[in-house]
């Protein structure tokens, strides 16, 4: 007779577990504290997803073409333009924001936590 108890205990704390390992997260950026940029439009193509902490360089494959972004960080991070004869502007990408259709993110060339000393737009 125990061991019937105990199997059951086991079956009835199994099954009680399978609904949180089935209710994990649909998209694999859902609030885990990146920005993700993607070369086209509506968050497809090419992709690369930065994690806030200091400043990082757009991959070369990327770069000058950023159609949409998804942000799922905490904090606001910057999207950095290095302009000819040393000027720069930085675009606010705020905490959970996103854009299917970026114009802004053809100009981009880095991105960082804070904006690099930057104009702010």
């Amino acid at each position: 007779m125990r061991h019937l108890v105990t199997a059951s205990a086991l079956v009835a704390a199994s099954a009680l577990s399978t609904p949180f390992a089935a209710a994990a997260p649909s998209s694999p950026i859902q609030g885990d504290g990146k920005v993700c940029f993607y070369a086209e439009p509506q968050y497809r193509g090419a992709s690369w997803c930065y994690r806030p902490s200091g400043y990082a360089k757009v991959p070369e494959r990327l770069h000058g073409r950023i159609r949409s972004f998804k942000a799922t960080s905490s904090v606001i991070v910057y999207a950095i333009d290095h302009g000819p004869g040393g000027r720069c502007s930085a675009r606010r990408i705020w905490v959970d924001s996103r854009s299917a259709d970026w114009a802004w993110g053809s100009r981009m060339d880095g991105v960082s936590t804070g904006d690099q000393g930057c104009k702010t737009g």
